[in-house]
């Protein structure tokens, strides 16, 4: 159980004074990671176009998630109206019903509604 205690102290101490996947950098490779120029050269060195189509990209990425989670919603749900009756062509007026509906809006008087039935038949 010593050597276990013993082998974790070293362990420890060896993380504690310099761990080989430390971040720390040394002065020669902090120059390469100076953000100054490269912001400088996105900004005025021909890098406008990323700041212009990254957040248009972004817009069309996002309306395209948006289009599918309806249409997907829309599927899902069925038809919108349900079920449709079958289609029933209207009913055919016969000779009477048209000489009633004139004698109901008053284009003939009872005389002429009573002898046009006549001629009709019926």
């Amino acid at each position: 159980m010593s050597n276990h205690r013993a082998f974790m102290a070293m362990a420890a101490a060896v993380l504690i004074m310099r761990p080989p996947w430390s971040w720390a950098q040394t002065p020669a490779e902090a120059d390469k990671y100076d953000w100054g120029q490269h912001m400088s050269q996105m900004m005025w060195g021909g890098g406008w176009y990323g700041m212009i189509l990254g957040p248009l990209f972004m817009i069309l990425a996002l309306a395209a998630v948006i289009v599918v989670a309806v249409l997907l919603v829309r599927w899902l749900s069925g038809p919108l109206y349900g079920p449709q009756p079958p289609y029933q062509p209207p009913a055919a007026r016969t000779p009477l019903d048209i000489l009633k509906e004139r004698f109901a809006r008053g284009e003939i008087d009872k005389e002429e509604f009573e002898e046009r039935r006549r001629v009709l038949g019926e």
